[in-house]
């Protein structure tokens, strides 16, 4: 049966919710979550204290709540943004995700998530996405991964872990379904974040279908575009107030993945605004992918956002970039993604089979 959890982003030990992991673990409890996704693990438990985390397992077990964890990033490029892998490893990137794979199969925490890339809050558009580094291509970077993938697939099949690409704001859905045809679908698969699809030039959909097959965790959260002077601005939104249509993507991914537990991404003091111009001559050679039909979606929604706003079931630009308080704020969208989403799968039982046709 379906779950419904949090992801929730450490630092230092400590969250939005609550000053440690048992707090925090307890906060997202009584939020209504049946799960916590703990990214990162090394960000929650820095030295991987044994007992610690072992507590932390028995502490979710008790209340019968799922845990799934995220190990660093996978991208060669920019793990020297992640020093703390790196100490896990006492020098070794590699040993340190290793020790986090073995970690993982200790709890049965089988499914984990993980990264191609990082998003560079202070750099302005498009550097602040990896995939427009300067240094180095895409192209070579996603070689680099690839070969990364394939240094981690023994400890991975070893330890019956996989570890689920995130369709993070720097990689499309096709280069995602070829990283795991190259290393294999048991040790690599998909973590969806639908709010991201589009700053990739994807259409949610037609997205969701190609993953829904390897898709086996989930960042889930909404999106807006909104027509801007350099292209279409991107802004995240809880479950519902958006221009995702949740009845059909739950019944897509549910079809595929019956039993998949699913967890929230939220975002609390920013909606993360992000620029996509498919209509720039450079921003489309970077996506080889994108088709006119695709544009066309996606001007579509964007179209369509003014009447949406002036109805009030997505929110306006003012409110779309100003700062509340983080804390409040990421636990209304948690909440207001919570309820949207236990409606949209309560609402598909009877259209199991309409959408596995």
């Amino acid at each position: 049966m379906t779950r419904i959890g949090s992801d929730v982003k450490f630092h230092d030990g400590a969250t939005l919710l609550a000053d440690d992991p048992f707090s925090t673990l307890a906060a997202v409890r009584e939020l209504g979550f049946e799960g916590i996704l703990v990214r990162t693990v090394d960000e929650a438990f820095p030295t991987l204290d044994a007992g610690a985390v072992r507590e932390f397992a028995q502490e979710a077990r008790r209340h019968g709540m799922f845990v799934q964890l995220g190990l660093g990033k996978v991208n060669p490029y920019m793990t020297a943004e992640l020093p703390r892998v790196r100490d896990l490893g006492d020098g070794s990137y590699l040993d340190g995700m290793v020790r986090m794979i073995e970690l993982c199969a200790e709890h049965g925490w089988t499914e984990a998530w993980t990264a191609t890339g990082g998003f560079k809050h202070d750099l302005p558009a498009p550097f602040c996405v990896d995939r427009f580094r300067t240094d180095v291509d895409w192209s070579d970077q996603l070689v680099a991964i690839a070969r990364f993938l394939r240094l981690l697939a023994p400890a991975l099949r070893a330890n019956g872990v996989r570890l689920n690409l995130e369709t993070h704001e720097e990689i499309t859905t096709f280069e995602i379904l070829r990283l795991i045809d190259e290393i294999g679908a048991d040790v690599v698969g998909v973590c969806l974040d639908p709010g991201n699809l589009m700053v990739r030039g994807e259409p949610v959909m037609d997205a969701v279908r190609r993953v829904a097959p390897f898709t086996h965790m989930t960042h889930l959260r909404d999106a807006v575009l909104v027509r801007s002077e350099e292209g279409i601005a991107r802004f995240l939104a809880p479950i519902g107030a958006g221009v995702t249509d949740w009845d059909e993507l739950v019944g897509i991914l549910l079809a595929a993945q019956p039993e998949i537990d699913l967890a929230i991404e939220g975002i609390g003091g920013s909606r993360a605004e992000m620029t996509l111009d498919p209509r720039d001559a450079f921003w489309r050679s970077m996506h080889p992918d994108m088709t006119e039909s695709d544009v066309t979606e996606l001007e579509r929604l964007v179209d369509l956002y003014p009447a949406q706003a002036d109805r009030g079931t997505v929110e306006c630009v003012d409110v779309l970039r100003a700062r509340p308080p983080a804390r409040e704020d990421y636990i209304d969208f948690l909440q207001r993604s919570r309820d949207a989403l236990r409606a949209a799968i309560a609402a598909r039982q009877p259209s199991l089979l309409e959408y596995s046709k």
